[in-house]
């Protein structure tokens, strides 16, 4: 059933004269009454009543009147919707973040993202650092916020924003009343860190930072997530150090305190599948870019 002959319809229907709906739809008069004809014929019934100088529709005429405009709305509607999500203002996007990019920049890019593309259905998953190169590959999250990430040659890593390492120690502990540390203070320290494959970019990046300092962590207990690593911090059992947007993490059991230079510091990245080319995605990401300052463009593969 042709679209033009349905428009011709509804322009006849609505003037109930062929000469005004020609006149409308810029044809020629003996052109629109084929169009009818060939419409009746395709359906088997008449839409119309000619007589003398008027028109009327018929009872079949007034029902199929009502269901073509219900369905070219919704046709109009879907054809919107298409060229939405070819734009990229609609579509789902899955998002995977760790507990330490939430409470950064992430929540300024969710609110900008979607006051730009309110139409688009966005979920946020807390996913490991290290669980979500698999994450992606399996498609549960289109795009992923970590700490740090392993090489992987099918993602796309781009490096968004960095942050120091704080110390977190029991509220009662010697070191509590000191305004800043050195990380060598640490060194005779039990340590409560998350078990590595949950994170080993950042899990190695810790040791590193010790070693620099000149001692080995003596990890006693592991715990995660890291709100967890807080909780048992808070018991006396160790000293940790967390990225320090964690700090908005209320416990009443620690203190958190920053380092004297050279502070350990950490790099937050984007990441999202190499042959991922959704426009929805690609708006996501010039957000970020755009609320984190960093380049547009600047993506690395590692």
């Amino acid at each position: 059933m042709e679209l033009r002959r349905l428009h011709s319809f509804i322009a006849v229907a609505e003037e109930l004269h062929f000469g005004r709906a020609a006149q409308r739809l810029c044809l020629a008069q003996p052109a629109l009454s084929r169009q009818i004809q060939q419409l009746e014929r395709e359906l088997g019934v008449l839409l119309f009543e000619r007589m003398h100088h008027r028109v009327a529709l018929t009872q079949a005429g007034e029902v199929f009147l009502e269901e073509v405009r219900q369905g070219l709305a919704q046709l109009e509607k879907a054809a919107q919707a298409a060229r939405e999500t070819g734009r990229g203002h609609r579509g789902q996007l899955k998002v995977g973040f760790t507990a330490a990019t939430m409470y950064r920049l992430l929540p300024q890019i969710i609110r900008t993202f979607q006051e730009r593309f309110p139409h688009a259905e966005v979920t946020f998953t807390e996913v490991y650092s290290g669980q979500q190169p698999e994450q992606l590959h399996e498609k549960r999250i289109d795009v992923g916020f970590a700490l740090s990430v392993s090489q992987d040659e099918r993602l796309c890593v781009e490096p968004v924003w960095k942050e120091p390492l704080v110390a977190v120690l029991p509220r009662n502990h010697p070191l509590a009343v000191q305004v800043e540390l050195a990380l060598s203070d640490l060194a005779e320290e039990p340590f409560v860190l998350f078990p590595r494959p949950l994170g080993p970019g950042l899990y190695d990046q810790i040791l590193q930072f010790c070693q620099r300092a000149g001692f080995q962590p003596r990890t006693t207990h592991e715990a995660a997530p890291q709100r967890t690593i807080i909780t048992v911090v808070g018991t006396g059992a160790g000293v940790s150090l967390i990225p320090a947007g964690l700090q908005a993490i209320q416990d009443p059991g620690v203190v958190y305190r920053p380092f004297r230079p050279p502070v350990p510091e950490i790099e937050f990245a984007v990441m999202w599948r190499q042959e991922d080319t959704s426009p929805l995605l690609h708006n996501f990401l010039t957000v970020v870019r755009q609320t984190t300052g960093s380049v547009i463009g600047r993506a690395v593969h590692t």
